[in-house]
């Protein structure tokens, strides 16, 4: 009888919104039911497997990120990857400058689709405050490769870089295009 109460405890943690769909309950337990797109963006949702890629002080907020106070592997980004053909969300955090410029297209280029872009830190989102003193700096990631969800500050802290993590994964469980991430539709 354990088995039983442990089966249906498991589909009371599913119905409760961790996962899509509709718990029938049955003798046996319980049938669930969905849609498949709404399991495959849940899915998508709660794997996103980051590529960092960082230039600057930002990179140090993004590592921090990582380590044990914040731990982002909570909340489903556990695998940073080194290969952009493993990854889904690129993180681009620091200053661009022209001759990196190709490079991070030829990444952003190798993802699989579908892809994301977190622009972090005004360096990324805007060439920072080194754009108006050199001839070197890219005024914004956007000019490189589409960004999806921007992160503000000079470096943002690493509770900025879960924020906009988060609100990723809401805009992915939502079904949103990468169209409607791009331009802010979606939950």
């Amino acid at each position: 009888m354990t088995d039983q109460n442990n089966i249906q405890s498991n589909f009371k943690e599913a119905d409760s919104g961790t996962f899509p769909g509709d718990v029938h309950p049955t003798a046996s337990g319980g049938i669930l039911v969905t849609k498949l797109d709404e399991v495959i963006n849940w899915a998508r949702s709660n794997s996103l497997w980051p590529l960092v890629f960082g230039t600057s002080c930002c990179a140090i907020e993004m590592m921090s990120t990582a380590a044990a106070k914040y731990d982002w592997s909570r909340f489903g980004f556990e695998v940073a990857r080194a290969t952009p053909r493993q990854a889904d969300v690129i993180i681009i955090a620091g200053t661009i400058v022209n001759k990196m410029a190709p490079v991070l297209k030829r990444l952003y280029d190798q993802m699989p689709d579908p892809k994301y872009v977190i622009a972090m830190g005004a360096c990324a989102t805007s060439g920072g405050p080194f754009f108006y003193n050199t001839y070197s700096v890219v005024k914004g990631a956007d000019h490189v490769i589409p960004v999806d969800v921007y992160i503000a500050g000079c470096p943002p802290r690493p509770e900025a870089l879960l924020h906009a993590l988060i609100t990723l994964q809401q805009k992915i469980k939502s079904g949103a295009t990468r169209e409607q991430i791009r331009n802010g539709i979606g939950n």
